[in-house]
């Protein structure tokens, strides 16, 4: 069995001593045959160089809901007095090389001097368009936040962030943010690795947050897989006032379906989860995979038509975006 060197802890029904896995699923697993399948008949649609957005500003603090796009799968969440930040991206690349890698066609929604003071940071998986050990160092810098994330990722961001505050959890742990908020982590089907020897060797999640006034639930990266943890996550949470779902970065299937949802898929989860409202991420920042920059948001909008869903429960959130949501009962 190979060396996990971010994670030592007893076999579960998703982690088998080594690697951890999505019980039930299918394999999200790809060697070099089907990349190279995947670039030789690679069908990608040009993307732009650079499209312009209008950065936001946000307050400090404020008592409501209200969630800021800053692009891909950062978002700043601002609830009951607290700011939150979701797999913080401010690099120019989401890469482990600063001269190579998928480029940002958007600058970030919100300049990084322009943050209110952060309090937590929400860290899905260790995926370079998600964990971004430069943006890390500098919110540690500024603001020393509270770092949370599964079980694994803390290895790798304590030996880049020393002195980070940081929280660890499994699938289904609670953890307390403040004396307002809570997360628990939820399943996802996905996987990790930050090089060719460490596939899945530190978890991935999604994260529901308690607050108390509302209830948000950001997906994380995920498949559809067979459907099945959507309904269960509204059996054992309860709806969410909002929920943040991918929608982007899903060409080709046969490729992508295991890890990433298509917009259909997405709104499914919608449906299935019961949000009240909900905004479409992951997508049009970074290219990732062959599927047009705005071909989410219109593939978004056919889903919801024949779902007989009206449109602005379920919005693809722009960078530079500020979306306001009424409270909700807390539920959850």
């Amino acid at each position: 069995m190979p060396r996990n060197p971010y994670y030592s802890g007893p076999p579960s029904d998703h982690f088998d001593g080594a690697r951890f896995f999505n019980p039930g699923q299918p394999t999200t697993d790809r060697g070099l045959r089907d990349i190279l399948r995947w670039q030789r008949g690679r069908q990608a649609v040009a993307w732009p160089r650079q499209v312009p957005i209008v950065p936001a500003r946000p307050e400090p603090r404020l008592a409501g809901l209200r969630v800021t796009m800053v692009g891909h799968a950062t978002l700043l969440i601002q609830v009951d007095g607290l700011n939150l930040l979701t797999d913080p991206v401010w690099s120019a690349r989401a890469s482990p090389f600063r001269f190579a890698g998928p480029k940002r066609v958007t600058a970030p929604g919100i300049a990084f001097d322009d943050l209110p003071p952060i309090d937590a940071v929400l860290l899905s998986h260790n995926h370079y368009d998600h964990l971004d050990i430069a943006t890390l160092r500098r919110l540690h810098a500024r603001h020393a936040p509270l770092m949370v994330m599964p079980l694994g990722n803390d290895a790798i961001v304590r030996a880049a962030v020393p002195g980070a505050r940081l929280l660890t959890g499994d699938w289904h742990d609670r953890l307390r943010l403040g004396p307002a908020a809570e997360v628990t982590l939820t399943r996802a089907n996905h996987w990790s690795a930050r090089g060719l020897r460490d596939r899945r060797m530190a978890l991935w999640a999604g994260f529901w947050l308690h607050s108390r006034s509302a209830s948000l639930w950001f997906a994380g990266d995920t498949g559809y897989g067979d459907g099945t943890i959507f309904p269960a996550m509204r059996a054992r949470f309860g709806s969410p006032d909002v929920a943040l779902i991918p929608i982007g970065a899903y060409e080709p299937r046969w490729f992508m379906a295991a890890q990433h949802v298509d917009p259909a898929e997405a709104v499914r989860i919608f449906e299935a989860v019961g949000a009240r409202r909900a905004l479409g991420i992951h997508w049009g920042c970074f290219r990732l995979t062959d599927e047009a920059r705005e071909a989410p948001v219109a593939a978004l909008a056919e889903a919801l038509a024949a779902a007989d869903i009206a449109p602005d429960r379920f919005v693809a959130a722009v960078a530079g975006g500020v979306y306001g949501f009424a409270g909700g009962d807390g539920a959850g």
